[in-house]
This record gives structure tokens, C-alpha cells and sequence, in this order.
């Protein structure tokens, strides 16, 4: 099965260091270099489109803007490129998730995905009023995920659950394309919410014989169910395999050790399995150069020092991380959630060097073509 690729939508600000730090306390980091303005992410998002990317992710929490008002105002700036939206369950009504994906179908075109994201931060889930525990939060996200296919089913729909209820649940009309369901979770109630519902299983980009443990238990878990995989990787790839170490090194030499250390004690008190498998990685070694973290050839997690979710990052030239890449796809991943820093620039140097490496190993499944945008003025990106 050939890949596909997406990139990622900055919507806390971006710029050439680790600007985001970790997701539950942005305060923790210095400004952004560059506001998570609408020109500036629509830049980045003709840049995606432009390079042949399917789509771009759009996180979720308090730390960034909101994902569903952002990419809204983001259709009419592209014409192909396909959003995935990120947000959480437990904080709006499933039957109005249901309608918003139905009416973003509608208004764009079919180019809306939707990623689950359940929670693994207690602290950053109270900030919107959510108080279940970890496990409470996964059997309600079973339920939340039931309701919105059934109210897709186009008839109403009624549900009682431990956690949510729902009444004769119905909207305007069945969304069409109905969206495809990202989902990620690493934790044992996890695993079976994701085998039950997700379209694509996500994960961070642990090494491939982890990732490939991890597939193996969805796989069984859901049995005939047809499911498809994906990994989120941050992304360094330059003309030489020295070029991108040395921006690697860069990004490692603008962390200050006390940064690292408030970073990693934050990441170590998260319920999240995934995070805790991602600081597992690294240890919180600080120190001993770029190299030292290179926890598998062309897989660094010093991004992960800092930065809570995905830590890790493919570095090296196009073809090292086009062999990284041809790795995981033999582990079974098809769907690569990338970004770098800045996303603008990076874009085009994975898109530029990365993507046709990609081509001609016929990995890649096919994009449609870009259409005629109607102002091509503003197509044009500002390096």
C-alpha cells in the first residue's frame, strides 16, 4: 500500500527553535518567532499544498488556537489540501462534532479529517472543565465516537452510556465523504477504543520495532476490521546527511538545561502512556552532542527534551530519511503526520528533497492536482 503524506499547521506560533516547548504549558517557552496569524498559516498551508502534501494536522489545547475556526478560514486560501482537525471529546457534545464535521464537508469540498484526541494531561483536560480520570476519559471517548456514527448514519439516532446520552440525535444531512477517525493511545484503554473506531491508528514516532509492536496489537485487537496506520515524526532533511545534523544541532543548542529540566519534570507527570514511552526514549539526557540522541539510525529525539507529543524527528539526507520512512512502511505505517521548524522552510526542503526520492521508490499514492487557484498571487510563498 503506498503512503501518504501530511504536514502540520503551527497554530501556536513557529520559528527556527523549539517554540512550542510542551503543549499543556506554553508559558514555559519564549515567544514565537512568528504569530500564528491567518496569512502566516495560510502560507504554510499553500506551502503543504503546493508540495504535494495531502493534508495538514491542526492541534488542539489551550496552548494553540482553536482548530476548527482556524481551518475554516483556511479553505478558501487552498484548493485541494485537506485538514485535520484535531480536538476533544470530552469538552463538546458529540452530536455537535457530528454536525460541524458534516457542515466542513459541505463548505469545503469533502476535505475534512478528524483526529481524536482523548487526553493524557489532567491538568490541561481541567482547564476545560474535565475531571474524569484517564481511563474514564478512553470509555468515554467509546461512546462519544458511537454516537457520532450513528448520527451519520443519517437517522436518528439514540444512545445511553455510562458517560453520554443522547436522544433522537440527528443533523441537516450525512456528511459526504463521511471523514475518516485518526486516533491515538498507547495505554491497554486505548488500544481497544482505537481497534473499535479509528480509520487510521496514530502514533509518535517511537523506532520502527516499536511501532511495529504497537500495529500488531491494533491489528489483532481489531480482528477483520480494516484499519490503517500512522506515525508522527518532526522532520530535518537537507542536501547531506552533515547539513541536517547541524541544523539538529542548532535546535539542541538553543535549549538551556533549565529548560530541559522543567520541561522533562512537567512530561514525566503526564497519565499519557504515549508520553511516557516518548520520555522513555531519551532519559532527559542533556548533553554529550546532537549524536547522543540518536536513538535509531536517522532518529533523533531531542525534540522531545522539550516538547510534549511527538519528540522524535527523521534527520539526515533525502535518501536517509526516505530509507527511515521505507522502514516504518515496511512496519506497516502508510500515513506520515510530519513537521519542522519553521514548517514554512521545511516544507519545502522534505517536499523539494524527500518527496520525489519518495516517488521514484513508487511509495507515494496519488494526490490530485492542484486546481487553478483563484488569486495566484497569493499562492506565492514568502521564504
Amino acid at each position: 500500500m503506498s503512503i501518504r503524506l501530511h504536514w502540520f499547521l503551527p497554530t501556536s506560533g513557529d520559528g527556527r527553535t523549539i517554540v512550542e516547548r510542551f503543549h499543556a504549558n506554553r508559558s514555559a517557552g519564549p515567544a514565537a518567532q512568528r504569530d500564528p496569524d491567518l496569512e502566516y498559516l495560510a502560507q504554510v498551508a499553500r506551502a503543504a499544498e503546493r508540495q504535494g502534501f495531502e493534508g495538514v494536522l491542526t492541534p488542539t489545547g489551550t496552548w494553540c488556537e482553536d482548530a476548527w475556526l482556524t481551518t475554516a478560514a483556511l479553505i478558501r486560501e487552498t484548493t485541494r489540501l485537506k485538514f485535520l482537525v484535531a480536538f476533544r471529546p470530552g469538552v463538546i457534545s458529540p452530536t455537535l462534532a457530528a454536525q460541524m464535521a458534516g457542515t466542513f464537508q459541505r463548505l469545503s469540498g469533502g476535505r475534512v479529517l478528524l483526529n481524536i484526541v482523548t487526553g493524557g494531561d489532567a491538568v490541561e483536560q481541567r482547564r476545560f472543565g474535565d475531571w474524569h480520570d484517564h481511563d474514564a476519559r478512553y470509555a468515554r471517548t467509546d461512546e462519544f465516537l458511537t454516537i457520532v456514527r450513528g448520527v451519520w448514519s443519517g437517522e436518528p439516532f439514540t444512545f445511553t452510556g455510562e458517560h453520554l446520552r443522547v436522544e433522537g440525535a440527528t443533523t441537516l444531512a450525512a456528511p459526504d465523504p463521511v471523514p475518516p477517525i485518526y486516533f491515538g493511545g498507547s495505554s491497554p484503554a486505548a488500544l481497544p477504543v482505537a481497534a473499535r473506531h479509528a480509520d487510521v491508528y496514530l502514533t509518535w514516532g517511537e523506532p520502527p520495532a516499536q511501532v511495529a509492536e504497537k500495529i500488531g496489537k491494533v491489528r489483532e485487537l481489531a480482528g477483520d476490521r480494516p484499519i490503517r496506520f500512522g506515525v508522527r515524526l518532526h522532520t530535518i532533511s537537507r542536501d547531506s546527511s552533515a547539513e541536517a545534523w547541524a541544523e539538529a544541532q542548532k535546535l539542541l543548542d538553543a535549549l538551556s538545561r533549565e529548560q530541559v529540566e522543567k520541561a522533562q519534570a512537567q512530561l514525566a507527570a503526564s497519565e499519557s502512556v504515549g508520553q511516557q514511552r516518548m520520555v522513555a526514549l531519551h532519559g532527559g539526557r542533556y548533553g554529550g552532542g546532537v549524536r547522543a540522541l540518536e536513538i535509531h539510525p536517522n532518529l533523533w529525539a531531542g525534540v522531545g527534551l522539550v516538547r510534549g507529543g511527538a519528540g522524535t524527528a527523521l534527520v539526515g539526507s533525502h535518501e536517509e530519511v526516505a530509507d527511515l520512512i521505507e522502514e516504518y512502511h515496511s512496519a506497516g505505517v502508510t500515513e506520515f503526520v510530519l513537521s519542522g521548524y519553521p514548517h514554512l522552510e521545511e516544507a519545502y526542503w522534505f517536499g523539494d528533497g524527500v518527496r520525489p526520492e519518495l516517488a521514484r521508490r513508487g511509495l507515494l499514492a496519488d494526490v490530485p492536482a492542484l486546481r487553478r487557484p483563484s488569486h495566484p498571487e497569493r499562492n506565492v510563498a514568502a521564504l
